[in-house]
């Protein structure tokens, strides 16, 4: 375990140049709960980051930054599924390529998620039809003030629309330490989205959809590494079948997809495209031009031209369908977390 005084700015992919008061790799239970109960007795703020790819550093951060490299996979099986005991430190696309490369099939539609494993139950990932409450076993929780671990199960774990129950009960004194997987030896592809509909359900494997989710988001959203960015920006809106009766009428072609309790989900960035707001710009942060769902920092963005464009967008598209857009990104203060909403409203 080692830190110092330093910068955030290779901490997050927004790229933002804040800084913390102190930032420490951990890379075991006992450091990260040794680390937060210093934090304590020093009455410093504590927040714990994997890899910076879905927060907004709002300006500098006054307490420690603990980087979460909770290491290793374990894999077990009996006749029906293969179960995985992931590191919440491991990299999550790092985690769907090794599962393909040794035969588990289940995450090929998760393939290119930015982030660490043990963000994905926070958020309730989710892309071209898969959730991570669909294949989630449990999620070993650290108890920080004692140092004593939970092992909550994927009931309890309270998932919704990217939420859950670690966004609420357990967001303050606890960090997750690693993540329970079952992928059913029986394969089930998931091909409702995007070019997957195109793949022959007779012979598609889950190398081809692995292979066709990472073209597609790569064609869409831009590398981190080189334009800054946090991949989706906002939610996708769930709304009523009314509302979007409504807008359907006028505008015939929008993407609307039925949830089990009745609401439609809207795409987020089809909403934006409508507004003609892709590469509109605001100081350095811009709308990407290939995904409107996206902001890009793109000529050293401030995180106040991130939150003034963000504001734009949410009251351009809330004038235009009456859909007021939450972001998907958590933005972080001084002290800790932020409401989102409120920052941007």
């Amino acid at each position: 375990m080692s830190g110092d005084i330093n910068s955030l700015k290779s901490f997050n992919t927004f790229a933002i140049d804040a800084s913390a008061q102190q930032i420490i790799i951990v890379e075991t239970a006992a450091e990260l709960s040794q680390a937060w109960q210093e934090s304590q007795e020093t009455q410093r703020p504590f927040l714990l980051l994997g890899e910076g790819s879905n927060v907004l550093f709002l300006e500098n951060y006054t307490g420690v930054v603990a980087i979460n490299r909770l290491k290793g996979i374990k894999v077990t099986e009996d006749d029906d599924a293969w179960y995985l005991h992931i590191g919440a430190g491991e990299n999550w696309h790092a985690l769907v390529e090794y599962s393909l490369k040794n035969g588990f099939s289940g995450l090929e539609n998760l393939a290119l998620i930015p982030g660490c494993v043990g963000s994905a139950p926070i958020q309730n990932i989710g892309a071209y039809g898969v959730e991570l409450d669909q294949i989630c076993n449990y999620v070993d929780v650290l108890n920080l003030r004692s140092g004593e671990t939970e092992h909550i199960s994927a009931a309890a774990c309270q998932f919704g629309y990217r939420d859950s129950v670690f966004k609420h009960h357990y967001r303050e004194g606890y960090a997750i330490v690693a993540v329970g997987l079952r992928l059913n030896k029986i394969w089930q592809p998931v091909m409702t989205y995007g070019d997957l509909t195109k793949l022959d359900p007779a012979t598609v494997t889950p190398q081809e959809i692995f292979d066709s989710v990472c073209q597609m988001r790569r064609s869409k959203l831009p590398d981190p590494q080189v334009t800054g960015n946090a991949g989706s920006f906002f939610k996708n809106p769930l709304v009523s079948a009314e509302q979007a009766a409504t807008i359907a009428s006028e505008f015939p072609n929008m993407p609307q997809y039925w949830q089990e309790n009745g609401q439609v989900k809207l795409a987020a960035g089809w909403l934006i495209d409508q507004c003609d707001l892709k590469g509109y710009r605001n100081g350095g942060a811009a709308v990407h031009r290939q995904q409107a769902l996206v902001i890009i920092n793109q000529e050293s963005a401030t995180a106040q031209d991130i939150v003034a464009l963000a504001h734009d967008i949410r009251q351009r598209v809330g004038a235009k369908f009456n859909v007021w857009l939450e972001p998907e990104v958590r933005f972080i203060g001084a002290v800790g977390e932020k409401d989102a909403v409120g920052v941007i409203a």
